[in-house]
């Protein structure tokens, strides 16, 4: 039995007031020298009501193992952690309570800290931020300005989601599936004056730089598809009996023969005018019932519908008259809010057709033959061209590549490339958000707040509640509204939207290294020794939207000279979700939760720590069961009770406490690296069951074997390893000593097991060296064997380490 029992209460207690009074992570070392930095990057979260569950434990602890195992490799570490506490989700909450959204922020803030510090994670809270910290959003608004400047920020009216629900507008981005993602409300269409950023303009180096990352490759991609780079060309189709031209952007203009109508975006600037008397009553109605749907509703309805508008374009490669029709699967915001229609071609188009009675017109097939009474579009890449004139007879592979440029030169059209990334709605009707800094001047225009009268901080207000018009509550506030405006000295108007939600995450990581700075965003000389990330950690959910707008602002502020690299993370690594039963969705709502508060109590942080990674692969979805943790507390106990029995009975190192001790760091590090932390969990447990094997038989385990498991659960379990450390006679903390290698020949074994077999059935299993020779191997297997080798041996086989096989007649 061992002398004193595991209490995880008194251990975990001590070991966080001992890491107050002596940090382990330091920028330089007891001889002077100085650590190279390794930052590690939580996804910082916003200060939910609800505080944590066990769900967000999982990312926290992966970052803190991570963290700590870089610190036990000699490593300063940048693990710093703040709050996202701007946007819709705490000002809802707020509403929701009956507070103002600054006092349930703060009061959100300091329950989730303490929430946090019962993880004991390697935080650094000096470097805390804040993104509803006026000497925070003063840099956001700074970055604002300056895209201003660089013709970045623009205004703009056009239809946006709105959310009704929340009484604010959303980006594509923010609606799921036709639904507001933060209140699940059905999005409409409103009409209304925007900010955007013209992410668009960084669309081909966000797309190419993908290349320098290492990332997961499905993340990559899903960037990449988000972007959506194509080729094709832009054609112009006039307009019969006008002096307007249609542009079109396709990406198959080897297949113009065959267009034979055209579709509008109910949006586009020629809608209404192309309607004849007949067709003018049925196409406005047509274009304000679009205008009350979201684009996803409109890309995923699966009958489609249309409007003849009554006017026809010319077809410019062989004049033929093309029906222009509007229909709301088009949108006016991708290419040119125009598509001409081949339906032969085009699943959509063949579908919108045969509803509608127009022509079908093959122009791609097979070895040249055409297809009879079509039921459904030919979309075959490749083919040869037909119905099309002088290109009949090419490979349409080959045309599709050379049409742009014929198109060209003919002079009714252009080669183009393409984009799907839109550029990005950036102004919400809400209080709780960072004043966007611009002042409307009758006569200046739209005039940014001067760089050094930054913040323009938020007022403080009664009445934050969304108005639902459209304005934003900071509109009814005349004296902030009201001001001069900064070049003239007339009398102007503040700019009355807030800034989204995404405005402080997408740079709030540089900010973490000097986070005291009131003269610049970050310091040159901070910036070089402390980035950028090393390691980003968080839920794949923001693989597109978060982590595209972080890599465009990085991108930005590295042009304008306030960074030296233009990529902000350099590895991620994206966690999956816990769930609850049948893996639904952890939710107060759905009374699913689980805190992780009573669980520290009574098994501790270090086995609630460990049972978060063994759930299941760490990148993976895993169902909670509390029963779990069980198994993981008895494994500390059993790793606790061996050091306990062995420390004073002063073992010696055997050959096979050695290769144990090898096996151990080798198969730990291993896992760690591969984030395989589900196995490494399981491996400790593994290595533990065999050391407690030779302890039985030599009395004990050596002091040097005991000390390296130390070290191992030191990222894992970092309580009980110091402890252990500490027991076994250890000055300092287990943190400085270092991760332990390990030596592949020392992991060998000495001897292993054969199995001798007679015509391929094992007869015996014998011991042999690990190295022995053919000839000795089978000498052995023949005598273990002697009494059943009755016929004549006809071939003897040795499979090294694997199998004796004698073969008789």
């Amino acid at each position: 039995m061992s002398k004193i029992p595991y209490n995880h209460k008194a251990i975990e207690k001590k070991w966080r007031e001992n890491w107050e009074k002596n940090p382990v992570n330091v920028k330089v070392n007891e001889d002077g020298s100085k650590r190279e930095k390794y930052y590690c990057l939580d996804m910082f979260p916003y200060p939910s009501g609800n505080g944590l569950h066990v769900g967000h434990w999982r990312g926290y602890v992966i970052s803190d193992v991570w963290s700590r195992y870089k610190l036990q490799q000699g490593y300063y570490i940048i693990h710093p952690m703040g709050w996202d506490a701007f946007g819709l989700p705490a000002e809802n909450y707020a509403i929701k309570m009956g507070v103002h959204p600054a006092i349930s922020t703060a009061e959100n803030v300091k329950k989730i800290k303490r929430q946090i510090g019962e993880i004991a994670a390697l935080y650094d809270w000096d470097r805390e931020v804040n993104t509803t910290d006026p000497e925070f959003y003063k840099w956001t608004q700074w970055i604002f300005v300056k895209m201003f400047k660089e013709g970045l920020a623009y205004e703009k009216e056009f239809p946006i989601n709105w959310c009704p629900s929340c009484k604010t507008g959303l980006a594509n981005e923010e609606v799921v599936n036709g639904k507001c993602e933060r209140c699940g409300s059905e999005v409409t269409k409103k009409n209304l004056r925007q900010w955007m950023l013209k992410i668009t303009a960084y669309a081909e180096r966000l797309l190419n730089d993908l290349d320098k990352l290492d990332w997961p490759e499905k993340v990559k991609k899903m960037q990449a598809d988000w972007i959506g780079k194509s080729y094709g060309a832009e054609v112009d189709f006039p307009v019969d009996g006008r002096d307007e031209k249609i542009t079109v952007y396709t990406t198959r203009p080897d297949t113009l023969y065959g267009a034979t109508f055209m579709v509008l975006a109910p949006e586009h600037e020629l809608a209404k005018s192309l309607a004849t008397d007949e067709t003018r009553e049925a196409v406005e109605k047509y274009i304000f019932e679009a205008s009350m749907k979201s684009n996803v509703d409109r890309m995923q309805d699966k009958e489609k519908t249309g409007v003849f508008t009554g006017s026809y374009a010319i077809n410019p490669l062989n004049g033929e008259k093309t029906p222009i029709w509007l229909s709301d699967y088009v949108l006016s915001d991708y290419g040119t809010g125009a598509i001409m229609c081949v339906p032969a071609h085009d699943d959509r188009d063949f579908e919108f057709a045969t509803k509608f009675g127009i022509p079908i017109i093959q122009v791609i097939a097979k070895d040249g033959e055409e297809i009879e009474n079509m039921t459904e579009a030919y979309t075959e890449a490749s083919g040869t061209m037909i119905n099309s004139g002088e290109w009949n007879g090419m490979e349409s592979a080959v045309l599709k590549k050379e049409a742009p440029h014929i198109i060209e030169e003919r002079g009714i059209g252009r080669a183009t490339v393409n984009y799907k990334l839109r550029d990005w709605v950036f102004s919400r009707q809400r209080y709780w958000g960072e004043p966007i800094p611009i002042v409307h001047c009758p006569d200046c225009g739209n005039v940014p707040v001067p760089e050094e009268e930054l913040p323009l901080r938020l007022p403080d207000v009664e009445s934050y509640e969304p108005t639902g018009t459209g304005e934003s509550p900071l509109a009814g506030i005349e004296e902030w509204v009201n001001c001069t405006c900064p070049v003239c000295g007339k009398p102007a108007k503040r700019e009355t939207n807030t800034m989204p939600q995404w405005a402080g995450s997408s740079w709030y990581f540089l900010r973490y290294v000097d986070n005291h700075n009131d003269k610049e965003l970050v310091s040159r000389e901070k910036a070089d020794e402390m980035l950028p990330v090393d390691m980003y950690i968080g839920g794949v959910e923001h693989a597109v939207l978060h982590l595209l707008y972080s890599r465009f602002y990085t991108k930005f502020l590295y042009d304008i000279g306030a960074v030296d690299f233009d990529e902000p993370f350099q590895k991620l690594f994206n966690q999956g979700m816990i769930t609850g039963k049948n893996g639904i969705k952890m939710s107060k709502s759905k009374g699913n939760v689980v805190s992780p508060d009573d669980l520290v109590r009574d098994y501790g942080c270090d086995s609630l720590r460990m049972y978060e990674l063994f759930v299941g692969p760490p990148e993976l979805d895993a169902e909670w069961d509390d029963r779990g943790i069980d198994g993981v507390n008895r494994f500390l106990k059993r790793v606790w009770n061996l050091v306990m029995d062995s420390k004073e009975a002063d073992v010696k190192a055997t050959k096979e406490m050695i290769k144990e001790r090898h096996r151990l760091v080798c198969d730990i590090t291993k896992r760690l690296e591969s984030f395989s932390l589900n196995t490494a969990i399981s491996g400790f447990m593994e290595h533990n069951n065999k050391l407690i094997e030779i302890a039985k038989k030599e009395g004990g385990i050596d002091k040097e074997t005991l000390s390296t498991m130390a070290v191992l659960l030191s990222p894992f379990a970092p309580h009980i390893a110091e402890e252990i450390w500490e027991q076994l006679g250890h000055e300092g903390s287990v943190f400085n000593a270092g991760w332990p290698t390990y030596d592949e020949e020392a992991m060998k074994d000495d001897e292993i097991q054969v199995p001798v077999q007679i015509n391929g059935k094992t007869r015996a299993v014998i011991s042999v060296s690990a190295d022995i020779s053919k000839e000795d191997a089978i000498a052995a297997g023949k005598e273990a064997v002697a009494d059943k080798l009755t016929g004549t041996i006809v071939k003897e086989i040795y499979v090294p380490k694997k199998i004796i096989n004698i073969v008789q007649k």
